[in-house]
This record gives C-alpha cells, structure tokens and sequence, in this order.
C-alpha cells in the first residue's frame, strides 16, 4: 500500500473507459478516494463497483463549465477535499485539414483543451489547499505534430503550454503539475475515427507492434504522485519500446 496516496481524493475525468478507468482503478488500489467523471455515466457506475477503495460515480461533460464545477463541488461534498485532479477525458477525430469536417475540431478543441482548463479552474482552489498535484494526460502529439492529426496535435500542445504556464503560477505553493505523453496504447480513443483511411492506418500501426496497456499509464500516474512533497514529476513521455516515430 502506497502510505502518499491513502486517503488522498483523486478526480478523474474521462474514466468510463481505457486510460481513464485504469488509472481510477489503481489510485484506487494505492490507497486514495477517487471520484470517477464521465458522459457515459453507466460506465462510471459499473468502475465504483469494480474498484476496491471508496469511489463516487460522477455524470461529467467536460465541455460544459457548469458540469465540471458541479462535478469538483460533489467531490469535496462527498469526501471534505480534493488533492488530485486527473485530466483525461479526449477525444481523437484524425484527418486530413483538406475536406475536414471541421464540427470534429470543435468537439476536440472544447473536449481536449478547454474541457482540461475548466477542470484545472475549477479544481484549483482545492489543489492550492491541499497542497496538491494536476496531472494531464497529453500524447506524443503533444510534442510532435504530423500529417492528419493536425487539430488533435494542437489541442494537445495546447495542453503543454497551459500546463507550463499553470506549473509556474503554483509550484511554489506546492502544487505539483504532471504532463503525462503515451504513445500508441490499445484503447478505444482510435474507433473514434470517421475516416476510413485513417481508421485502418490506426489499426495497422497497432497491429505492427506490442502496444502499450492503460494499465501501464495508469502505473507512471501512481508513480508521479507516490514521489516525496519536493520532488515534481513533471513530464513522462511514455512509448511502446516498439513504436520508431
């Protein structure tokens, strides 16, 4: 049992399925008290059931401030405290610019970015409490852009330089702010796609390689929280050994 973690109260965002679910489960397993958000609030529901430690199911849209605010205010209801926040919840729509669809890029701009920056607004009086820790859940996109994944890539730059910029305002309160970067992990994030082309090059790059589990993101989360107050895990850039670019 991981002594930093117990009783810590974590939220999770996008913990219906995938990275967000599995990093619920192992905050869960080291210890804290987890408050699991998503749209799909069946999901979150049968996840409390599934987790060992005490768990709140939350109905969370990201992309409605309101929403988070309630979802943030539920937790410290529920629990007296908030001392982690975990931004997960995504959504990859990847294309070619030329022809896209551009409603795929609001959803991704108000799921990706704003939907992390409403959930850091809301949650950051508490962290500032509690002293403690913003984790988000970035990509290699986040560091290197390519060709038909332009708007997801920028969403997820974004989220670096929000992050950077947030990591300087309250680091020396002692909030710790983590920008976590995975590579290719078999989720669902990928069956999104609604281009055809796309959706079978996904497909193909995952079946050419031993692809990372949520399970093992969820691991390199409980890592960077479990370290000492002085030390801030800033950045893990997480890829399958296999995966060359």
């Amino acid at each position: 049992m991981n002594h930093t973690l117990e009783g810590r109260v974590v939220l999770v965002t996008g913990a219906s399925s995938g990275i967000g679910r599995a990093i619920a489960i192992a905050l869960s397993k080291a210890g804290a008290r987890v408050a699991a958000g998503a749209r799909r609030a069946d999901r979150v529901r049968s996840l409390a059931q599934d987790a060992p430690g005490e768990t709140l199911a939350l109905e969370l849209d990201v992309t409605d401030p309101r929403s988070v605010r309630d979802a943030v205010e539920a937790t410290v209801e529920r629990f007296g405290a908030l001392d982690v926040l975990v931004n997960n919840a995504g959504v990859m729509l990847s294309g070619p610019i030329l022809g896209a669809d551009t409603t795929e890029w609001t959803r991704m701009v108000e799921t990706n970015l704003l939907g992390s920056m409403y959930a850091v607004h809301s949650a950051l009086p508490h962290l500032l409490r509690h002293k403690g820790a913003v984790v988000q859940i970035s990509s290699t996109s986040g560091r290197t852009s390519s060709a038909a994944s332009g708007v997801y890539a920028a969403t997820k730059f974004g989220i670096t330089a929000f992050s950077e910029a947030l990591r300087q305002e309250v680091t020396e309160q002692g909030v710790r702010v983590v920008v976590v970067e995975p590579g290719f992990v078999a989720t669902e994030l990928t069956s999104h796609i609604t281009d055809p082309a796309i959706q079978a090059m996904a497909k193909n790059m995952a079946e050419s390689m031993r692809t990372l589990q949520a399970e093992d993101i969820a691991g390199a989360v409980v890592y960077a929280l479990s370290q000492p107050d002085h030390v801030a895990v800033n950045e893990i850039l997480i890829r399958p050994t296999d995966q060359a670019r």
